[in-house]
């Protein structure tokens, strides 16, 4: 009787085990989907906390100076104008500013993606002392405010006679500790054996740089490429130190020009900041497809 029983008792427990067990699954799914909303409702809500007061700031450069500051407020302009956009580029040197911008942003990127990547290669894949000393330097330079370096800086820049030159904004900027600390890192994780192969097959170090390291870091050096355009298009402190010549003027100084001392135009203001911002935004959509995870074990075997 007793083992009837049991057998019984252990039938009735792993049929009543069958019929939770979808109840269970039910819960754990509801459980996953709560938090997949949770989460999705969250980053939605940050999406439109920031892309509002982006969204009312190009919709403003529309407005004619009187609907700016009218009560009630509307979002969309009452009147769709280009006023402050054909003003800001027509009473001022826009064009010679833009160049003067390109011309800095992207020699410069240029030069710090390349210094950036054969310093990060060195501090990463060899050992010496002196190297070392070097990077504690670069790590050094971290901690000081930006404010800290513009005195120095402005004097060497000055004694180099590069004083009122677009060459005096462009030739502090090229190391950055940001770069040299990404590809560092970046090189970091390419194994050894990567390097010591192409050495065995008689490649030589510029060899194994350029044809090896160079295109395994094309992900870092777009992003850096886009971090560095992007420093320099918005640059406004050093250029201003630099620079004593209207006609050399960056799109920065340019914009800063439209405050007047008494009044500011800000329809005009406006328009001249969505241009300032247009170079930016295309470059982020041409590039971002690129910035993508490299395969650096794509040459070794298993």
């Amino acid at each position: 009787m007793s083992a009837s029983s049991d057998i019984l008792r252990t039938g009735a427990l792993a049929a009543e085990g069958r019929r939770r067990t979808p109840h269970r699954k039910k819960n754990i799914a509801s459980r996953q989907i709560g938090r997949h909303l949770s989460a999705t409702t969250l980053l939605w809500v940050f999406a439109i906390g920031f892309a509002f007061p982006l969204l009312w700031f190009v919709l403003s450069s529309f407005k004619p100076s009187g609907d700016l500051f009218s009560y009630p407020l509307t979002l969309f302009p009452k009147q769709w104008t280009l006023s402050g956009y054909t003003t800001a580029w027509q009473s001022f040197d826009f064009a010679q500013y833009f160049i003067n911008t390109i011309i800095v942003a992207c020699v410069t990127t240029v030069l710090t993606v390349a210094a950036s990547c054969a310093s990060g290669y060195a501090l990463a894949k060899y050992q010496n002392r002196w190297l070392k000393v070097f990077f504690v330097c670069i790590l050094a330079t971290t901690m000081l405010p930006t404010e800290v370096m513009l005195a120095p800086s402005f004097l060497v820049i000055r004694d180099l006679g590069l004083y009122n030159a677009l060459a005096g904004i462009i030739v502090p900027s090229i190391l950055t500790a940001t770069g040299v600390l990404m590809f560092r890192s970046f090189f970091l994780t390419v194994p050894d054996d990567l390097v010591e192969a192409a050495r065995i097959d008689g490649a030589r170090e510029l060899s194994i740089f350029f044809r090896i390291m160079v295109p395994l870091s094309r992900p870092i050096m777009l992003t850096l490429a886009i971090f560095s355009f992007q420093w320099r298009w918005n640059d406004y402190i050093w250029p201003l130190l630099v620079l004593n010549d209207p006609s050399k003027f960056t799109l920065q100084i340019g914009i800063q020009s439209i405050v007047g001392a008494q009044n500011i135009n800000w329809s005009v203001l406006l328009g001249a900041s969505v241009i300032s911002m247009i170079p930016l935004v295309i470059l982020y959509l041409v590039f971002q497809k690129y910035v993508m995870g490299a395969n650096i074990n794509a040459g070794l075997k298993d």
